[in-house]
C-alpha cells in the first residue's frame, strides 16, 4: 500500500529558489509553547513529530530564531541532525522575542545579518535553502526597504543563504524588491477566510515565485476558527470523505502550483492527515461551495 512519501508526490513539487520541494512541508512554529514562546508541551513528541515528517518524505521545514525564542531550532538540530540531504531549512529575519514574549522588531542590516548568524549556529549548519524577510509593518517600502534587502543578497553572496526570501509584505514590497534580486518565496497570511494576498499570489505565480501561506488554517489560537467552522466546508469534507483540514488544504493546492503548504502541528496524527492532504481532489462542486462558504476579497 503507498504510504506518506508516495502521497506527497501525488501532491507534485515546485521550485523554491535553487531547490526543488515538495508542494507539502512542515512549519515548525507550533512545537514551541503557547503563544510560541517557551518550551513546548510534549519535547519528546515535537522530536517525534519532527522525525515522522521527515520519514514521511518531507523536504521543507520552516522555522525562526525567534519562535520560543531559540526553541525550536535547537528541537530542529536535537531531532534531525545530521541533516538528510535535500532537506530544505528556510527560516525568517527582523523579529526578536522580548522577556515576555512580545514580538520586537530586529530589522536593521546589521541585526538581519546577526539574526542569519543565530539560525545557522543553532540549526549546526554553514548555509540556509532560504532567509524570509519578515516585515513588522505595512510602510511602503523605500530607502530602509532597500538597505534590508540589500543585507540578505549580501548574505546570498557569502554563500549563508541560498535564497531571499520575503514575509507579510505588499504588492509594492515583491515589485521593488523583484527590480533589485532574484526572489525564491514569498511568505503571506492567506487561508480561505483571509484572501488579502490573493493578488501577491497571483503576481508570484506570474514570475514562478513560490508562495507559502502561513496560517493555512487560520490563527491556532483562534478557539472560534472561521474555517473549521463553517458548515459549507464540513459539507464538501463529508461529501468527498476527508477532513475539514483536508479541505481547507486542499483548497490551497488547488488554487496554484506555485503553493508551497507548510501546516504545522504539534502531534504526529495531526501531521499524518495534513500529509494526506495529497489525496483530497477537489471537483467544480466542492470548488462552487468554498467560493460560496468564502468569497475572495481583494
Amino acid at each position: 500500500m503507498p504510504g506518506p512519501a508516495h502521497d506527497l508526490e501525488l501532491a507534485g513539487s515546485f521550485a523554491l529558489g535553487s531547490w526543488r520541494v515538495h508542494r507539502i512541508g512542515y512549519g515548525a512554529m507550533q512545537l514551541a509553547g503557547d503563544g510560541v514562546f517557551g518550551p513546548p508541551r510534549d519535547r519528546d513528541e515535537a522530536l517525534r513529530v519532527l522525525r515522522a515528517a521527515i520519514d514521511s518524505g518531507v523536504d521543507h521545514v520552516d522555522t525562526a530564531q525567534f519562535y520560543g525564542p531559540d526553541v525550536v531550532n535547537e528541537l530542529i538540530r536535537e531531532a534531525l541532525y545530521p541533516y538528510p540531504a535535500g532537506l530544505a531549512i528556510v527560516s525568517k529575519v527582523a523579529a526578536r522575542r522580548d522577556d515576555a514574549g512580545a514580538v520586537l522588531a530586529f530589522d536593521e542590516p546589521h541585526q538581519l545579518r546577526r539574526g542569519i548568524e543565530d539560525n545557522l549556529a543553532s540549526l549546526g549548519i554553514s548555509r540556509l535553502a532560504a532567509v524570509n524577510l519578515r516585515l513588522m509593518d505595512q510602510s511602503a517600502p523605500g530607502r530602509r526597504f532597500d538597505a534590508q534587502l540589500a543585507a540578505l543578497i549580501r548574505a546570498r553572496e557569502e554563500g549563508l543563504i541560498d535564497g531571499i526570501g520575503l514575509s507579510n509584505i505588499s504588492m509594492s514590497h515583491l515589485l521593488r524588491a523583484a527590480d533589485q534580486t532574484d526572489i525564491a518565496c514569498v511568505q503571506n497570511l492567506f487561508n480561505l477566510a483571509d484572501q488579502r494576498s490573493l493578488d501577491v499570489l497571483e503576481e508570484c505565480s506570474d514570475r514562478n515565485i513560490a508562495f507559502v501561506p502561513y496560517c493555512p488554517l487560520g490563527w491556532p489560537s483562534d478557539v472560534r476558527n472561521q474555517i473549521l467552522t463553517s458548515p459549507g466546508l464540513a459539507a464538501v469534507a463529508a461529501r468527498l470523505q476527508a477532513t475539514p483540514v483536508q479541505i481547507a488544504l486542499a483548497w490551497l493546492l488547488d488554487l496554484s502550483p506555485n503553493i508551497l503548504l507548510i501546516p504545522g502541528t504539534r502531534t504526529r496524527k495531526h501531521l499524518a492527515e495534513n500529509l494526506r492532504v495529497a489525496t483530497v481532489h477537489l471537483d467544480d462542486e466542492a470548488r462552487l461551495e468554498l467560493r460560496r462558504s468564502f468569497p475572495p476579497v481583494r
